[in-house]
């Protein structure tokens, strides 16, 4: 059994959904694994993780838009504003959408769908970089 680990660092402009799925392939494939379990975990608590569609943009919009809706800005029963009108929204969206993903390796490669991607789901309006790391074990 093998393991290793690294950090991706997936910048962002604001708000919305950042694919680094290319990259992590690319790292899984340098390991040489036939079979494991790929773990990762965004180190942030205004940003998250999520497997979505790849192939369709208006699916990015759409989780956009229903998020803007299910958790906005400017709610008065906030009592976090600390860092600004976005974080508490930013906050609640991360806790719904999660920070940890685990992806099977299978032949080699991730046992992704083919239309799933892996993607940094940021709910800041300003630009960030978010970093995830990332554990591969297997053989």
């Amino acid at each position: 059994m093998r393991q290793a680990s690294r950090e991706f660092r997936v910048p962002t402009r604001g708000k919305g959904l950042y694919e680094f799925t290319r990259e992590v392939e690319a790292w899984v494939d340098e390991q040489r694994m036939e079979t494991g379990l790929l773990t990762m975990f965004c180190r942030h608590t205004s940003a998250s993780l999520v497997i979505q569609e790849n192939a369709d943009p208006d699916v990015q919009t759409d989780l956009t838009t229903y998020f803007e809706k299910l958790a906005p800005e400017g709610r008065q029963e906030y009592i976090h504003t600390t860092e600004g009108p976005d974080d508490m929204p930013a906050h609640i969206r991360a806790a719904l959408t999660g920070v940890q993903l685990s992806i099977p390796i299978m032949g080699g490669r991730l046992a992704l769908g083919t239309w799933q991607g892996i993607y940094v789901f940021e709910h800041r309006r300003a630009a960030q970089v978010r970093r995830v790391a990332a554990h591969v074990l297997g053989e």
